[in-house]
């Protein structure tokens, strides 16, 4: 895994939107956060969610193999919403009312956790050039933790969990302060009622039948295609070409990941630096066809993989399906 290691703070920043946009749209907020999230209160616009495959940048109409065996965004807000109306009614159970945020609301950046607009670092001009390494403000929503909003009770009787405590702010910019420390197991009862193992929402995923660990088993061999891959001649040869390109303007990079980290080096990646470095950056991947190089190497890596994996893929695909097709008979 040395090539994700490199990516210490912008692709960090990129992973985290990804992983948690599925949670996102599966948070709960009660009447006392509707001024606080007033867009997960809004009509859902699918015109906002992201394109299951990129139709802009470097990567336009590019899909990894292994993309077949994750959830389109579309699909999980199909989940997400049978998982919430689940979650209420569990909820009305213990005598709580909860106004929960509606699915596809506050969709992330990329529709699932390969993020190929990101994969290879940065990969769209236009994008480059309005906000450099970061990262529209609205695309970032998803990163606000589920427990937000709730009151203590609230969160124990949907996660099964105590409210975690906000660590105090940091930092001379005044950013929020954030959810931390170890969770502790919620009461045992509320109203006279045991509450659930996992709460209302660990009930409600036991009902569809959803399988978290399936999206981390393809997400660890997506990981494993990414590493495997950038070792290879073809590979090698195009960063190196990246990075003499780079030099001729100026830079110093290895690879786009470092790339990355020099982009959020004096803040949130949008800075004037920023952006002239992101431009470089894509002209000389543009120039050296280093993403389709890569993609390509990266795709022999994964049908591979897959080939070794055929039976516990099939198993996940199987259960994807079962999911979904409970969660729409959901009423």
């Amino acid at each position: 895994m040395h090539v994700l290691r490199r990516t210490t703070v912008a692709t960090a920043v990129m992973l985290a939107a990804i992983s948690l946009g599925a949670c996102s749209s599966s948070g709960s907020a009660s009447d006392s956060a509707k001024d606080k999230a007033p867009k997960d209160k809004a009509p859902v616009d699918q015109a906002n969610w992201p394109a299951e495959v990129p139709t802009s940048g470097l990567v336009k109409g590019l899909e990894l193999p292994l993309e077949s065996y994750l959830p389109s965004y579309a699909d999980q807000v199909a989940v997400d919403t049978a998982l919430r109306t689940l979650e209420t009614r569990c909820m009305s159970e213990y005598g709580l009312t909860v106004d929960l945020p509606r699915p596809g609301a506050n969709p992330p950046p990329y529709s699932n956790a390969v993020s190929i607009e990101r994969r290879y670092g940065l990969s769209d001009r236009a994008q480059a050039q309005k906000y450099g390494y970061g990262l529209p403000k609205e695309l970032t929503r998803s990163l606000q933790p589920v427990e937000e909003g709730l009151s203590g009770v609230e969160v124990e009787v949907l996660t099964g969990q105590k409210k975690p405590e906000v660590t105090p702010p940091k930092g001379a910019h005044g950013a929020d302060g954030h959810f931390g420390g170890v969770p502790k197991p919620a009461r045992a009862e509320h109203n006279g009622k045991k509450l659930h193992e996992g709460g209302c929402a660990g009930w409600s995923k036991r009902r569809l039948k959803v399988n978290e660990a399936d999206a981390g088993f393809v997400s660890g061999l997506a990981s494993m295609s990414l590493s495997e891959s950038r070792p290879l001649k073809p590979v090698e040869k195009a960063l190196k070409g990246w990075s003499a390109c780079m030099k001729g303007k100026g830079r110093k990079a290895a690879d786009p990941y470092r790339a990355m980290e020099q982009g959020y080096a004096d803040g949130d990646g949008t800075t004037k630096n920023a952006i002239e470095l992101a431009l470089d950056d894509i002209d000389c991947k543009e120039q050296t066809r280093l993403i389709e190089v890569w993609f390509k190497e990266e795709s022999a890596v994964q049908k591979r993989l897959i080939e070794e994996n055929k039976d516990q893929l099939a198993a996940v695909k199987k259960r994807m399906g079962e999911a979904l097709a409970a969660a729409k008979a959901v009423k």
